[in-house]
């Protein structure tokens, strides 16, 4: 596979994809498909009084569950207990449920909605978890969301991300939009437009700010935007292409691959532009930067030695030249990106012709191949480490789909029309 096959997951050939497809946006829909072998047997009641909210809540948090496959749904067949006392727990355990979800709606008169949840072990007949929150009834996805994380963490121990956001580029008509919608793909908002290509979202780690190329000058340039403000400044605009940026977990540097010194290498640079200083120096193409959690690593890919391979380098080193090629499978392993444990990465590796999401664990080496569609690109770990977001193409067109960790559960989150890209995971929202 020639270099310039390589360069294209973050420039040439998505652009061309993009241009010959002209598409219009259409609402998200999502489709299951596997599920672990193991799954939770759950029932969750409808609340009390949900019915008279503009947005029901416990389907959201019902989707954001089975969407993981590690959960099966108990139909509750029409049972209404809403406080513990009115469980009959040899009813449930009957159904085959595990657990059961109970809570129930209040309506202020501030035009706020208080929700009132409790987890029963139906086993023990005892209380795992429960919460009380009170939001603007104009927020009543992101509240459910907000129980499913809940539920979720109880039941499996870990923590959960239906709170978190996604970024993606859009391409619809002659316009590219850099969008950011809930991790179900609801509530999708336009950061910015333009009908020059945008490309490399990355998100900052307090979830805030996003860094991207825009080629809106005609060449590409690394902005970083504020999602509130939406006031952006350009982080690297140097001489020749800016690219690829990827932010430090201190969020206090970006690393960017730049070309005006001389090929394309990896540079660090401070938010605001400042204190540029080089990384790499070889004679191949060095580029897509991901940081360790601990900010001591750099992964990154390179045909330093004749084919795209994924590297790892650590920044204290100038101009590092004696970075540990990592990848050793097949002559194509392209796009890294770290997991939250800083023990594996996720990344696209050709096999049999195609261009597949995969992971490797850094200490033994092993990799295991995770999806087996055509051409898929940009993997982004989820912040809990089970998910993995990425882009693939159906009927040629883009489309955002998630595979689970061990590739037990994928899903896609397809558009009916519509052509999407490079894909970001955001992190976990602060009040975690």
């Amino acid at each position: 596979m020639p270099i310039s096959r390589f360069k294209s997951f973050r420039g040439t050939a998505i652009l061309l994809l993009w241009l010959i497809s002209a598409t219009v946006f259409a609402q998200l829909n999502i489709e299951i498909f596997g599920g672990g072998a193991s799954r939770i047997p759950v029932a969750i009641v409808p609340f009390a009084d949900e019915g008279r909210l503009s947005q029901s809540i416990t389907p959201v948090i019902s989707a954001d569950l089975t969407r993981t496959g590690l959960f099966r749904l108990i139909d509750p067949a029409g049972s209404t207990p809403h406080a513990p006392v009115e469980v009959v727990y040899s009813d449930w355990a009957n159904r085959g449920a595990n657990a059961l979800v109970i809570g129930r709606v209040i309506h202020l008169s501030s035009g706020q909605v208080e929700i009132q949840f409790r987890v029963m072990d139906v086993a023990t007949k005892s209380q795992l978890t429960g919460l009380s929150l009170t939001v603007p009834a104009t927020q009543l996805r992101t509240a459910a969301h907000r129980i499913a994380d809940v539920i979720y963490e109880a039941l499996t121990g870990d923590v959960g991300v239906f709170s978190t956001r996604i970024a993606y580029v859009l391409k619809r008509g002659n316009k590219y939009a850099l969008q950011v919608a809930d991790a179900d793909g609801y509530n999708a908002q336009s950061i910015i437009e333009y009908t020059e290509p945008i490309i490399s979202p990355a998100w900052s780690p307090d979830g805030n700010q996003l860094a991207y190329v825009s080629f809106e000058d005609k060449k590409p340039v690394v902005y970083v935007q504020a999602l509130t403000t939406r006031e952006r400044r350009a982080v690297a605009s140097f001489k020749g292409s800016n690219s690829a940026p990827a932010w430090s977990p201190d969020g206090k540097k970006l690393a960017v691959v730049l070309t005006g010194q001389g090929g394309s290498q990896i540079f660090l640079v401070n938010v605001d532009g400042s204190g540029l200083q080089r990384l790499s120096k070889s004679p191949g193409i060095d580029t897509e930067p991901s940081f360790s959690p601990d900010g001591r690593y750099i992964l990154f890919t390179s045909d330093r030695g004749g084919s795209p391979q994924i590297y790892r380098m650590p920044i204290t080193s100038s101009e590092s030249s004696n970075a540990e090629r990592l990848t050793f499978e097949g002559n194509y392993n392209v796009s890294p990106d770290y997991s939250q444990d800083g023990k594996s990465f996720t990344f696209i590796h050709r096999h049999n012709g195609q261009f597949n999401v995969a992971v490797q664990e850094i200490g033994s080496r092993q990799m295991q191949i995770l999806t087996s569609s055509k051409f898929d690109e940009s993997p982004s770990f989820a912040p809990n480490g089970k998910m993995i977001l990425y882009a693939t193409e159906i009927n040629g067109h883009g489309i955002l789909s998630a595979v689970s960790r061990d590739g037990q559960t994928r899903q896609h989150l397809t558009v009916q029309t519509g052509d999407i890209r490079e894909p970001a995971w955001g992190p976990l929202p602060k009040w975690k």
